[in-house]
């Protein structure tokens, strides 16, 4: 998956992200909001981890579908400058522009997760 392939996707609102249950090993699929920036896909979550976080720390090998398009990918909790990345597409994708102190508020108690695409599925 390229960044062309990314771009595509960028009206859909919604992404199926699958993970592999680090107990059971079974497939765990669920429904995210997501952003890309460049050929980075980000996520987010307030709050504590949920299994499919804890899956994603375990195997951070996932499968994910945005609108049509379906691809592999390697997933990462960050905690570098990709999470301003992540925070700010996020934002301005459901939200719309505004302030660092606005985004920074908004994602305080966020998580934020990178999947970086490795081709189609």
């Amino acid at each position: 998956m390229n960044s062309k392939d990314i771009a595509s996707t960028k009206s859909e609102k919604l992404i199926y992200l699958t993970t592999i249950g680090r107990k059971t090993g079974k497939a765990h699929t669920v429904e995210l909001w997501f952003a890309s920036q460049g050929t980075r896909i980000f996520l987010s979550h307030e709050g504590d981890y949920t299994d499919w976080m804890k899956n994603l720390t375990t195997n951070k090998r996932v499968s994910a579908k945005i609108g049509s398009t379906s691809f592999d990918a390697d997933a990462r909790i960050v905690d570098d400058g990709s999470r301003e990345m992540g925070k700010q597409a996020l934002y301005e994708k459901y939200y719309g522009s505004a302030n660092q102190k606005t985004i920074d508020d908004w994602f305080d108690l966020s998580t934020v997760i990178e999947l970086t695409p490795l081709g189609r599925a």
